[in-house]
């Protein structure tokens, strides 16, 4: 955070000139509030799965333009990314039988990849003894560029992706709240706090992959993954041909409160 950022952070919940605490919630905001201003965006998809566009060129890769910043961020830049037959898309944003409120892919079903094209699931390819999806073919649609359809029809969802062939695997180490237990003092009479860490703390995701436009930027660089969260390259373990990056903090998951609600 920058010395102003911690210095509004300071003033939004008060300095106690004693030992105190700060809710986690306040915090989190504030580190969000501050980098959602100054970091660019890029594409990084955690948990890879392979989609294959049925209808799109074999040998074609074309550039599609994406800006490092949304429009309420008065800064400006941009980048190419390659677009070609064979992505990855999120393991995530594809369910055989989606429940309601579910707008990601399905089979049968449309959605639109963010500053490309609308693409339509066809076909799900499963692992012969496992059952496990492993491709999911697909049809694009060329008039669609950017996103619009141009006969007007409307798609809900909109998912992340990179371009299996020129995306770089990277490193992702998700680190979250190292404790259940918002104050791990707050314990019964002889129980150990311990008790409360949390197990997935960190995780690390080593089969990730990420857009090309990262691979010269050096170690401490800060981005949005896009729909993911805020993220640093690692100042030791990160170097080009082995990427490292940690998660500094979540964006909000609107989905994951309604699964906490469906299976609560």
């Amino acid at each position: 955070m920058t010395p102003e950022a911690i210095r509004n952070f300071c003033d939004m919940i008060g300095v106690a000139k004693v030992d105190s605490r700060v809710d986690m919630e306040k915090f989190e905001y504030a580190i969000r509030d501050d980098l959602n201003k100054r970091v660019p965006r890029v594409l990084c998809v955690l948990r890879p799965l392979r989609v294959v566009l049925l209808n799109y060129p074999e040998d074609q890769v074309e550039e599609l333009d994406a800006p490092y910043y949304p429009r309420d961020v008065p800064k400006e830049g941009s980048r190419k990314l390659p677009f070609s037959r064979t992505l990855y898309i999120e393991r995530d944003d594809f369910m055989e039988k989606p429940p309601k409120k579910y707008f990601r892919l399905a089979p049968g079903r449309e959605v639109r990849l963010r500053y490309g094209y609308l693409i339509k699931c066809v076909d799900v390819v499963k692992d012969a003894e496992t059952g496990e999806v492993v491709e999911l073919h697909c049809t694009y649609d060329p008039e669609s560029r950017g996103g619009t359809a141009p006969d007007g029809r409307k798609v809900k969802g909109t998912i992340h992706w990179v371009s299996a062939a020129q995306s770089l695997p990277v490193e992702v180490r998700l680190y979250d709240r190292l404790f259940h237990k918002a104050n791990p003092d707050e314990v019964e009479e002889g129980e150990d706090f311990t008790k409360h860490l949390n197990p997935e703390s960190v995780v690390v995701v080593e089969e990730s992959r990420i857009e090309p436009s990262v691979a010269a930027d050096p170690p401490g660089t800060r981005y949005q993954f896009e729909r993911q969260g805020y993220f640093i390259s690692d100042i030791v373990d990160s170097r080009p041909g082995a990427l490292v990056f940690n998660r500094t903090v979540t964006l909000r998951d609107t989905w994951a409160k309604i699964v906490a609600r469906q299976s609560g």
